[in-house]
């Protein structure tokens, strides 16, 4: 017998394109808005570097930005341009590949946000 969260509903429609799974329409027309809230934070900039689980890649880590899933992508967008590689936005966080601390730093508090170093 199947559970009753896995049993599935329609992800993709070659009509409509991506489905919401919470009311089942098109995203376009979602009628229960299934958006997550602006994280909540200290207002704090937390600039890190990361190695652990990345074959011994450096990867610049921001975390703490109050901003919306679209500003966040923009944010990581310029900051990928700034630092000249690549990078993705996840969860919150915006990795950037190599170790780019004072460059993203200079970039965020030149755009007005309070930054620290967390970390070594």
């Amino acid at each position: 017998m199947k559970n009753k969260l896995s049993a599935g509903g329609l992800v993709y429609s070659t009509e409509a394109g991506r489905m919401c799974p919470g009311c089942r329409q098109p995203v376009a027309q979602c009628v229960c808005k299934q958006v997550a809230a602006a994280p909540v934070g200290d207002g704090v900039v937390r600039v890190s570097r990361e190695t652990k689980g990345r074959g011994g890649k450096a990867v610049t880590l921001v975390k703490g930005l109050m901003l919306d899933a679209d500003a966040m992508l923009a944010l990581g967008k310029q900051l990928k341009a700034a630092c000249g590689s690549g990078g993705t936005v996840k969860d919150g966080v915006i990795e950037i590949q190599g170790d780019h601390i004072e460059r993203v730093m200079a970039a965020l508090k030149a755009q007005g946000h309070i930054v620290k170093r967390a970390g070594g």
